[in-house]
């Protein structure tokens, strides 16, 4: 919609329609899915962004790189540069807000420490733009639903950064498990982590949302509600560790394993580290067993069954342009996202629950 077809429409609504006044932001939305690509926003430029996202996007069909927001002039000027970005989409968090007035961009996807999630994510919708947050969503339950409420609020969709949910060897394994190919699931062990030698990332500071568990743990907890097709009941037990208590201090984990419950009896071992390099998945079901490995790396996902090979090959950064375009088509045809806000709060209630029996000592009722 241009802007002298903007103002058209406004001057009718005014005139024609008793007065009747609606704001910029609702025009904007209006002309949105008439667009053929979306234009999406990266908040934050650490690696991901630099090193996954922006390459995806220059493979993206629905979407493309519109505008970035940086507290750092220097990456804002590499930025504009390489990615020939238009000044007037180059925002800091002081200028944040500003993008509401911003038709090139459609989405701002958040790609922060976890501990800021909540503040940019709720910034965003009320803008008036659509979201996706990176994972792991937030750092407690209550601030999860914040932001779903912040989104339906102001009719924005939300989306959590699961890339794995849009990858072919996951949701073929997934198939497997909804059709009951192998039967029941009876028992599943799974670990995500590495080995992490970094000694001032946010990773490492309790308060910004670091420990194993919040982070590469998210992967394990995907894997066992992905796995069994099932939601957790309780935390049977649960135990966090480090080896390095110089780099992982005041309690912060640097490994986590836990026992998740599951309906019918169903146990899930899962462990996550940023002291090993682990990543494997096996699915004990009645007829046979899923045996992935890895399971949550950015490629080569692959598995066996005794239905055969689960190995769709691919490069990086496949993922994230697939979880990226899926998300946008989504968003132009009003449909929901394939993984909502509400998914992200569930693992959280999990990662939480964990918590809790491992200081505890306890099970914990999920």
């Amino acid at each position: 919609m241009s802007n002298t077809s903007r103002r058209e429409v406004i001057k009718n609504l005014i005139f024609s329609g008793g007065g009747l006044i609606i704001a910029p932001q609702i025009l904007r939305s209006a002309s949105l899915y008439k667009k053929d690509r979306l234009g999406i926003a990266l908040v934050g430029l650490g690696y991901y962004s630099t090193d996954l996202l922006a390459p995806a996007l220059q493979q993206t069909k629905n979407c493309y790189l519109a505008g970035i927001v940086t507290g750092t002039p220097a990456k804002a000027e590499t930025w504009k540069t390489k990615h020939k970005i238009p000044e007037k989409n180059i925002y800091n968090y002081q200028t944040f807000d500003q993008i509401a007035n911003n038709d090139d961009i459609d989405v701002i996807y958040i790609v922060l420490p976890p501990s800021m999630h909540k503040e940019y994510v709720i910034r965003a919708a009320n803008a008036g733009k659509h979201v996706w947050c990176e994972k792991p969503m937030a750092l407690t339950e209550t601030e999860c639903q914040e932001m779903i409420d912040a989104c339906k609020k102001n009719k924005r969709s939300l989306a959590i950064g699961y890339r794995l949910q849009h990858e072919p060897n996951t949701q073929e394994y997934r198939r497997i498990l909804k059709e009951k190919l192998l039967g029941n699931v009876k028992s599943l062990d799974c670990a995500a982590g590495y080995r992490d030698n970094r000694t001032d990332h946010w990773k490492q500071k309790k308060e910004m949302g670091g420990g194993a568990l919040y982070d590469m743990g998210v992967y394990s907890i995907q894997g066992a509600r992905l796995g069994t097709n099932m939601e957790p009941v309780a935390v049977v037990s649960a135990k966090t560790s480090t080896t390095r208590p110089e780099i992982y201090k005041n309690g912060l984990d640097e490994t986590a394993t836990a026992v998740l419950e599951f309906p019918g009896g169903v146990l899930a071992t899962i462990k996550t580290s940023f002291g090993e390099n682990i990543n494997f998945m096996n699915i004990v079901c009645e007829k046979g067993e899923i045996k992935m490995a890895p399971y949550s790396a950015y490629s080569g996902v692959s598995g066996s069954s005794p239905l055969g090979e689960i190995n769709t090959p691919y490069s990086v950064p496949w993922q994230q342009a697939k979880q990226m375009d899926d998300d946008a088509l989504a968003i132009m045809q009003n449909k929901p996202m394939l993984v909502p806000g509400e998914e992200g709060l569930r693992d959280i209630r999990i990662v939480e629950a964990i918590y809790k029996s491992a200081a505890s000592g306890k099970s914990v009722s999920v």
